[in-house]
């Protein structure tokens, strides 16, 4: 097995960027989910309600810097498109607490997985598609660890998949039948909620080492 894609999302809600290599840190991908949207009570806005969040991609420069459809984070122009995904009032803030993640750091999943589902992987959000494995096996890892180099991922649970799935991510179109599938066919869960053991570099083609739950 091997890492075959590393994602990250700066933005959460908003589409994310592919990386060649990634700094794994005891949050997860560094620089992951920093800045949300709220609104002007100071509750997060996601997809799930405002799925026009999704039609921006955001990513980080060579300097570390946020950019939303390659402008800065914090710029008006960026506010009035967020204002316009979401409502009046509406704002990224930043926010790098531990607590930003809706379960856990990291969602691993893998080219088995998404070959049974035969979907566009990004409906799904990946941060870490592990290549070379074999069909559904994914759902025997809870409990068991991934060693990638001096990096150990704890893969906790499979995830619960949500409404998000069902927005193209290049459209917008919503299609529920995809959640319907996921429900009927995978029992709603894709995936596997994950934490990071020991942090450190991983790079797209690292080999990877199941560790089986003792």
């Amino acid at each position: 097995m091997v890492i075959q894609e590393i994602w990250r999302y700066p933005v959460k809600s908003m589409a994310g960027e592919l990386l060649k290599t990634a700094d794994i840190t005891e949050h997860g991908i560094s620089g992951d989910r920093i800045i949300q949207v709220r609104n002007a009570s100071g509750r997060i806005f996601t997809a799930r309600t405002r799925p026009g969040l999704l039609r921006h991609r955001a990513i980080l420069d060579e300097n570390g810097h946020v950019l939303v459809d390659e402008r800065p984070w914090n710029t008006e122009q960026v506010a009035r498109d967020v204002e316009n995904a979401t409502a009046q009032g509406a704002r990224l803030v930043r926010n790098d607490a531990e607590d930003r993640f809706d379960v856990l750091p990291l969602l691993v999943t893998t080219d088995g997985m998404f070959a049974a589902v035969g979907y566009d992987r990004r409906r799904f959000r990946p941060n870490l598609v592990i290549g070379g494995v074999a069909g559904l096996s994914e759902r025997q890892w809870e409990g068991a660890q991934l060693r990638i180099g001096e990096v150990v991922i704890g893969m906790a649970d499979l995830r619960s998949r949500c409404i998000m799935t069902t927005f193209d991510p290049d459209t917008g179109k919503q299609d529920l039948s995809v959640l319907r599938r996921v429900q009927k066919e995978f029992d709603g869960v894709l995936g596997l909620n994950s934490y990071v053991v020991t942090p450190g570099r991983i790079s797209v083609g690292d080999p990877v080492e199941l560790i089986p739950r003792s």
